[in-house]
């Protein structure tokens, strides 16, 4: 109960509003179509056992496209009483005393009340289960923010304190790869701060992400484009369809899918010099594809390696600075909150590693836009 009043208290007056209206409208909408199909069906048979089959049906219905009990209780009751009214002689007169009647209607009545708590109960329950994924997450992610965070907090705290505290006695050189040092894990906690903001608003509240019909290409050569500032040395390569490819999209989020993926092969391939990008339009979906030749991802992380977990062991960054985690899990939610999906795998004969993912998209929609 504290859970489903925790979930209830995050609408806000205007979104309870909008729901509680969605309710009565579903709940109205079916009731009605539920007599009007029954009306219909009198003119076809003069048996009216169908009836009350179909407002039990429409019951469940309810239950299951509205929010509580409520609803699926009061049509449990509205489907007893029209019954009665409507459809059992005399018609259009309550009469619960025909032999036989009252007990069907208690039980009508108790099936289609237990049917709709039930259906409730499923959907709270899945809700629950949501939160529970959703808190799993902000705990992985924080884990693994404690861990990359400090690091490189500390490096620059030493560097500038060795700056300050030696400046006549550092040569030129000295100060510079100091400066440097201070300069990279700088960026390396800029790129973490917009990882966590974006993975904030995509758990914050799913359904508040914006999407729009976006030009594949584009988004593409902006993320090329960062990438690119801070890795010049590496060459980018992009393999396009002739055609124009779009897909609906949050721009911006994926655009920093694709940086993060080719921050990743720069940094944690070691060797890479190449990293290739390539767009597939499939039937109802985009496919992604981020290819380099690194050194590849170690076979006993790829279970793992969208979940925000650290690497131990051996098979933490070399560097004890930064791990490959926390930006792909942050990565895996983004695509997710788009209805898509993501998978990470190491290429034949040892020529680096693989991470595509795909967003739906079905053309027809691009076109009635359009």
């Amino acid at each position: 109960m504290q859970r489903k009043n925790m979930i209830e208290r995050k609408q806000n007056p205007e979104q309870k509003g909008r729901t509680i209206l969605r309710n009565i409208l579903i709940t109205v909408g079916i009731m009605g179509a539920a007599t009007i199909v029954c009306l219909a069906l009198q003119h076809f048979s003069e048996a009216d056992t169908h009836v009350p089959l179909l407002f039990v049906l429409a019951v469940v219905i309810v239950a299951r496209f509205t929010e509580g009990y409520v609803y699926g209780i009061l049509s449990a009751m509205a489907a007893v009483v029209l019954v009665n009214y409507v459809f059992t002689y005399p018609y259009f007169e309550l009469n619960f005393s025909i032999t036989g009647y009252p007990l069907t209607f208690v039980v009508m009545l108790a099936t289609a009340v237990m049917v709709s708590a039930l259906t409730t109960q499923i959907k709270w329950q899945e809700q629950i289960r949501l939160e529970v994924e959703k808190e799993k997450t902000r705990a992985n992610l924080l884990r693994a923010v404690s861990h990359d965070i400090r690091t490189p907090l500390t490096s620059i705290q030493a560097s500038a304190s060795g700056i300050l505290d030696n400046y006549d006695a550092l040569g030129r050189q000295e100060k510079v790869e100091l400066l440097e040092g201070i300069r990279d894990e700088s960026r390396w906690l800029i790129r973490m701060v917009e990882n966590l903001l974006s993975i904030t608003r995509i758990n914050g509240d799913r359904a508040q992400l914006q999407t729009t019909w976006e030009v594949v290409e584009e988004v593409v050569g902006g993320a090329v484009g960062k990438f690119q500032k801070q890795f010049a040395q590496i060459e980018v390569e992009t393999s396009m369809p002739e055609e124009v490819v779009m897909a609906p999209m949050d721009g911006i989020l994926v655009e920093q899918v694709l940086v993060n993926l080719m921050e990743n092969s720069a940094i944690h391939g070691k060797t890479t010099t190449k990293i290739r990008i390539s767009i597939q339009k499939l039937p109802e979906r985009v496919l992604f594809c981020v290819e380099d030749n690194g050194k590849g991802i170690d076979p006993t992380i790829l279970p793992i390696i969208f979940e925000g977990q650290l690497p131990t062991g051996d098979h933490a960054a070399s560097d004890g600075k930064r791990s490959m985690g926390i930006g792909l899990s942050v990565c895996m939610s983004i695509i997710q909150a788009h209805q898509g999906d993501m998978k990470a795998e190491n290429m034949a004969a040892h020529r680096g590693a693989r991470i595509q993912f795909w967003l739906p998209c079905q053309e027809e929609n691009w076109m009635e836009e359009a």
